[in-house]
């Protein structure tokens, strides 16, 4: 496992890409930290203090409401409605907040308004120029990596589309239902199959025997296993996402993801046959690297299984505090909050989590800090438990145990599950 380093407790937190929430978050569970090394109990009255800091970042109607206008950078809306303030950068930030917040459904939400733009002045007029103007392999490349680089903060954005059935105002509805069909196949999504894989499928099943991503079955530690977990998904999931429709009565599923999956694919071999390396660059590439990108994205979501309680949402997910995941793509760190309610609004989980902090410390829930999901699946392939260790913070019960121990638990939670153990568990027959 290696030596051990010092942890959070030891050396206080990192900072790394503290947004404002994740900052308050991780106060709070630091204080309790310090609270029962000192042999109190945790602290309420400042858990309050900081319930309310976070409500008033998302009302509207409160002096401290901030909404969320980039990821690289906050936007402080006060200082931006400070009339001694008449920078044309000022200017033009106020007035674009001003009209964003008409356009998008929530007024936090004008940071989705924002990658919209961006992608149609960017990546669109790029990929048409490649198409049908002059091809470049260097301008082609260029293009590969701003879609890898915008990938991310794209396919999240298009969570809480399909969680929430938009993201835009109502008098945008024709609009907000029609830019993911000229979008998704640029970032390397087919057309609808990550609603039905996500929604329909892994959202119902929950990460249990029969969600096709699932990662029981799995030794989680194993890069074997880790490749035999990508394979699959990348040659078969056109297969297998039609036939777990049809295994449970679903026909009228299966039919339409069987339409939206066989019409993009048609679309990618009509194009190739065209323009092949164009095509390549535009839409082939991405594909590939968006489909390895999921799966290893939610490997790390639910590699760590509790082998007691693996039908729990707080012992089957996990939640990573100041990561890129939450800076640049909308508070994805919190997912187990995301698992205990898929339509609660982004901007809310922190908040969600605070409130209910000692449920996830009765549960033995795993928080992690500055260890993002790529990251965690790539400490978990190659077993090096004790930095995973390092950048856990302890909660409940957990406080008390050594960073071998933490590293100990960590470790066992990767266990594959044998098909008995499934049926006794999940009470499948």
């Amino acid at each position: 496992m290696g030596d051990p380093e010092p942890s959070i407790v030891e050396r206080g937190p990192d900072e790394a890409f503290f947004t404002a929430a994740d900052n308050i978050v991780l106060d709070e569970l630091f204080k309790d930290i310090k609270d029962v090394k000192a042999g109190s109990q945790p602290s309420t009255m400042e858990e309050r203090a900081s319930l309310k800091l976070l409500e008033n970042m998302s009302d509207t109607k409160h002096p401290d409401f901030q909404p969320t206008v980039f990821s690289t950078w906050d936007c402080n809306l006060a200082d931006l409605n400070n009339k001694t303030i008449n920078s044309i950068r000022a200017a033009l930030l106020r007035n674009y907040i001003t009209w964003a917040r008409t356009v998008v459904r929530h007024e936090t939400d004008v940071i989705f308004l924002t990658h919209i733009i961006m992608y149609f002045c960017t990546s669109v007029p790029s990929a048409l120029y490649l198409l049908f103007g002059n091809f470049t392999y260097l301008h082609a490349v260029i293009h590969l990596l701003v879609t890898v680089w915008y990938s991310g903060g794209f396919t999240l954005m298009m969570h809480n589309h399909i969680h929430n059935n938009g993201v835009l105002a109502k008098s945008y509805a024709a609009f907000d239902w029609s830019f993911p069909y000229i979008l998704e196949p640029l970032m390397g999504h087919t057309w609808d199959s990550y609603y039905y894989h996500h929604v329909k499928a892994h959202h119902v099943e929950g990460n249990g025997p029969d969600d096709l991503s699932t990662t029981i079955r799995y030794q989680r530690d194993s890069l074997w296993c880790f490749l035999q977990y990508e394979i699959r998904f990348l040659l078969l999931c056109w297969f297998d996402l039609p036939k777990y429709f049809i295994s449970k009565g679903k026909y009228n599923l299966a039919f339409r993801v069987t339409c939206t999956e066989f019409s993009s694919y048609a679309f990618l071999v009509l194009l190739a046959r065209w323009q092949f390396k164009p095509t390549l660059f535009v839409f082939l590439l991405p594909f590939a690297i968006m489909r390895i990108g999921l799966m290893i994205g939610n490997w790390g979501q639910h590699a760590l299984v509790d082998d007691v309680e693996p039908n729990s949402d707080f012992r089957s997910s996990i939640t990573l505090i100041d990561v890129p995941s939450n800076r640049f793509c909308f508070n994805d760190g919190y997912h187990t909050s995301h698992h205990l309610n898929p339509l609660r609004h982004w901007r809310d989980h922190p908040h969600a989590f605070l409130k209910a902090k000692s449920r996830y410390s009765t549960e033995g829930a795993l928080v992690f800090h500055n260890v993002d999901y790529l990251e965690l699946t790539f400490r978990l392939l190659t077993k090096n438990y004790m930095h995973l260790a390092k950048h856990l913070v302890p909660i409940g019960d957990q406080i008390g145990m050594s960073q071998i121990e933490l590293a100990e638990m960590l470790r066992r939670k990767t266990r594959r599950f044998t098909e008995e153990e499934i049926r006794l568990k999940f009470g499948k027959k």
